[in-house]
């Protein structure tokens, strides 16, 4: 178990469908849409429903039942700009981007917005992306020595004046970023988030990223991520917070919920999941000790791509409150949620599921509040 810390009430987060094609690779109706118009009406929904942040997903080309692509920091802009309270993520690759540039775009994006962008920095998984456009596809562990720079070349140039920086990908000779981003209390610079399985992304978290988001894993996964890379911070005298995925299936009853999961994967677009599983099959086995984004993923979870049923939010809202407090007790601070059908989903959770989750929340701070009553001797 991880040690315990003072913990904020957990956050929600949930993934921008700025991509076609939906959050599973199914055949399955999903009433939801890729369009600006449908994801502004849902921006405003979700941050009347509990939700502060969302994240804009990042791909270059059409692949795996995502045909059109919406790009991740322009949408990212456009949806901050619809809304008043909700932080939005904008998924970037390193090999793509400068990160300077991209820390001039996204200072201004949080003048725009008030302070709240954010990225996502994705070290790279689908090597077709970045052959296509003519970039050199890295080995796996170089791909994440790259995006360590990037990050300390993003935070160097949100802080520092006149910033340095000699690296074996990125150099900075006196760069002077103006203006720097919104000053924030309690945030020194927009929010540096991460994911990845394997030990280097695990160790990077550690060293450089303010938030490490997790795949779908069951208790026992997320409580070794934590506690790994919460090692590292410690070392290197940081704190990391961590994101954990899952796919949300909320449902008057659980054989409602356990219905539709199973309809989602009856349904799975075969050859799209197969090629999925082919492109991504390298990244866990890249790694030397095989424990890459992945590398133990069936053919049902790979049917959500980032492993979201594996986490196990599906049932009635009870069930689920009860399954995301056990996260937060083992260390989770934001939960990034997936939606069949997001509009209709996004609203029940507001109704339905969350009320449980502050009110388990509440008796789990108070529980833990308690002091062990001393014994009165004879």
């Amino acid at each position: 178990m991880p040690e315990e810390r003072e913990r904020e009430p957990l956050k929600f987060a949930y993934w921008v469908p700025n991509v076609s094609g939906g959050l599973v690779v199914s055949t399955i109706e999903q009433r939801t849409d890729w369009s600006y118009e449908y994801n502004r009406e849902l921006a405003v929904l979700a941050e009347d429903n509990g939700f502060e942040y969302a994240l804009s997903q990042v791909r270059y080309l059409a692949s795996y039942g995502a045909s059109y692509q919406h790009e991740s920091t322009s949408f990212s802009l456009a949806l901050l700009l619809a809304t008043t309270r909700l932080k939005v993520i904008a998924a970037v690759h390193p090999g793509l981007w400068h990160p300077a540039v991209l820390a001039k775009l996204i200072a201004t994006a949080d003048h725009l917005s008030g302070g709240r962008a954010a990225v996502n920095v994705v070290s790279g998984w689908f090597k077709g992306e970045f052959t296509a456009l003519g970039e050199p596809w890295l080995e796996h562990d170089e791909r994440y020595r790259r995006s360590e720079e990037f990050i300390r070349v993003l935070r160097a140039g949100w802080t520092e004046e006149s910033a340095q920086f000699a690296g074996d990908f990125y150099r900075l000779r006196g760069y002077d970023l103006k203006p720097k981003p919104v000053e924030v209390p309690g945030r020194a610079h927009p929010e540096i988030f991460q994911g990845g399985n394997s030990t280097a992304a695990r160790a990077m978290a550690g060293r450089v990223s303010d938030w490490y988001f997790s795949n779908g894993k069951d208790f026992d996964g997320i409580t070794e991520q934590v506690e790994e890379v919460g090692r590292t911070a410690r070392e290197h005298g940081r704190t990391v917070r961590f994101g954990l995925n899952g796919f949300l299936i909320a449902r008057d009853t659980e054989s409602e919920a356990r219905e539709t999961l199973r309809e989602i994967v009856a349904k799975a677009d075969v050859e799209a999941v197969h090629g999925f599983r082919d492109a991504v099959r390298q990244a866990g086995a890249s790694t030397g000790d095989h424990r890459g984004m992945w590398a133990d993923s069936s053919f049902e979870d790979l049917v959500q791509y980032n492993d979201g049923f594996r986490s196990k939010l599906i049932g009635t809202p009870e069930q689920i409150a009860h399954r995301i407090v056990e996260y937060r007790r083992r260390g989770v601070d934001l939960l990034l949620l997936g939606f069949l059908h997001y509009h209709e989903e996004v609203a029940y959770f507001g109704r339905h599921v969350l009320p449980i989750v502050r009110d388990l929340e509440a008796s789990l701070d108070r529980t833990a509040a308690t002091p062990e009553p001393i014994g009165v001797r004879p």
